[in-house]
């Protein structure tokens, strides 16, 4: 009973992520998108083109690195792909990610911790397609809405095209199309 009083407390705590705002609109709104809404939507594109990783993957794995992926945010807040990657506020995110996973019952810690971390470092076939993966849904926000973030924040094609470009260490297939799409993007005027 007090492992799932626990996973409750972890449940309920967990629910802040539906109050960190992103920085894409989801397609076709005229409001931002939430984290939570990002880690459904991430988990599910992952489900949708699993078959398109460069090597075998685990898709249950994947999946759960994508849902836990965004949970430091509760507390560091979400900071645009193209500035977040600072060792600053990667290490907000682990102690976010470690406050949260140390409400839920001790044997399952350390399982997730480890997910988390091995999403972070991208050396493994699930890492690499899931942080693959992670990349899709803002881009497609962009690329259906104007690339409204891309302008807001000055994002130049070129930061866009190298931080995307991770995209093929996950899905050399998927990639290629996602780049044709943001070329076409340059071309239309829409990332510059």
């Amino acid at each position: 009973m007090q492992d799932i009083e626990k996973i409750l407390g972890f449940i309920v705590e967990i629910e802040k992520l539906k109050d960190v705002h992103r920085k894409t609109k989801p397609v076709g709104l005229d409001r931002f998108e939430n984290s939570a809404e990002h880690s459904w939507h991430v988990c599910l594109t992952a489900f949708m083109l699993k078959d398109f990783a460069n090597e075998e993957i685990d898709i249950n794995r994947v999946i759960k690195m994508l849902l836990i992926h965004d949970l430091g945010e509760i507390d560091a807040g979400d900071t645009i792909i193209y500035a977040s990657e600072t060792s600053e506020n990667k290490a907000e995110e682990a102690a976010g990610v470690r406050r949260l996973l140390n409400l839920l019952p001790a044997g399952m810690v350390d399982e997730l911790m480890a997910l988390w971390h091995e999403f972070e470092s991208g050396d493994t076939a699930d890492s690499r397609f899931a942080k693959a993966i992670d990349r899709v849904p803002p881009l497609l926000h962009n690329l259906h809405g104007g690339g409204h973030s891309w302008n807001t924040h000055g994002v130049t094609k070129e930061k866009v095209f190298s931080v995307n470009q991770r995209i093929e260490a996950g899905s050399k297939e998927l990639w290629s199309v996602i780049r044709t799409k943001l070329e076409g993007a340059v071309d239309a005027g829409i990332l510059k």
